[in-house]
């Protein structure tokens, strides 16, 4: 597999996807997800885009919300 950071974010649509916070009731944690090519996923912060994207497979999120 290639890079995951060489692929293009250009037209990606990102949806939010937010979660229960555990430290203020009146918060929730929310991050941006997109799709970026077939099993291939950039997740970035959702009050602050711009900072960057991180990038992953489908079964290392699968992996990382069993944690869970």
């Amino acid at each position: 597999m290639s890079d995951l950071y060489e692929i293009p974010l250009d037209g990606v649509k990102f949806r939010r996807v937010c979660g229960g916070n555990q430290q203020e009731e009146e918060m929730e944690s929310c991050v941006e997800l997109a799709e970026i090519r077939e099993g291939i996923y950039a997740v970035r912060d959702s009050k602050n885009p711009s900072a960057g994207t991180l990038r992953f497979t489908r079964a290392e999120l699968e992996a990382f919300a069993k944690l869970f």
